[in-house]
């Protein structure tokens, strides 16, 4: 976590935040919790915050913006229909997280915003971040399609005894782009 003399109190809180879902879950979030995380009084959480769902909103903003622009990154220093290829593999077969525990962060930030339609939106905006990123490569039905299939791979190697190895991931998305309109003219 960062240090209280180089972050604003309302980032350590959002980092805090983020730190007590990923140790304990989104349903185990307090602001006495936060605030401990955080080292501050609780009395500067609910400062900044007015409720759980708009803080938890806010931190879970901040990890879907982060792995997103590391996702945007991985597919703007693709300069080929190749180099595209495989930044999308490798995006699938794990480089997608800034770190460990950004998938379990991102599981939690499905099951609440199951419940939260304001974090819905969160979801919403992720995805087209990522769709777009793709289509950079690829046209807009195969960019969701690899999009979903980034999904389900973080998804099944998270929780996988046997995750599927690079190379097969490799020929999945190969077939993929063979049966889909693949690259859009102009673009690779």
């Amino acid at each position: 976590m960062t240090s209280p003399g180089t972050t604003s109190r309302r980032d350590l809180i959002l980092a805090a935040a983020l730190d007590v879902v990923a140790e304990e879950g989104a349903i185990r979030v307090t602001y006495r919790r936060i605030a401990a995380a955080a080292g501050v009084p609780l009395g500067s959480v609910t400062y900044y915050f007015d409720d759980l769902n708009q803080l938890l909103t806010e931190a879970f903003t901040r990890l879907a913006e982060t792995v997103s622009a590391h996702y945007r990154a991985q597919l703007e220093a693709a300069r080929t229909a190749e180099e595209a290829r495989d930044a999308v593999v490798d995006i699938m077969s794990g480089t997608l997280w800034t770190s460990d525990r950004d998938p379990l962060l991102t599981f939690e930030l499905y099951a609440f915003a199951a419940r939260a339609p304001e974090l819905r939106t969160v979801l919403n905006s992720w995805m087209r971040a990522s769709r777009d990123a793709l289509a950079r490569h690829f046209d807009p039905l195969t960019a969701r399609a690899l999009d979903a299939l980034v999904e389900g791979f973080t998804l099944h190697n998270f929780f996988d005894d046997t995750p599927i190895g690079r190379d097969d991931i490799a020929e999945i998305v190969q077939a993929v782009l063979e049966r889909g309109r693949g690259f859009p003219e102009g673009k690779n």
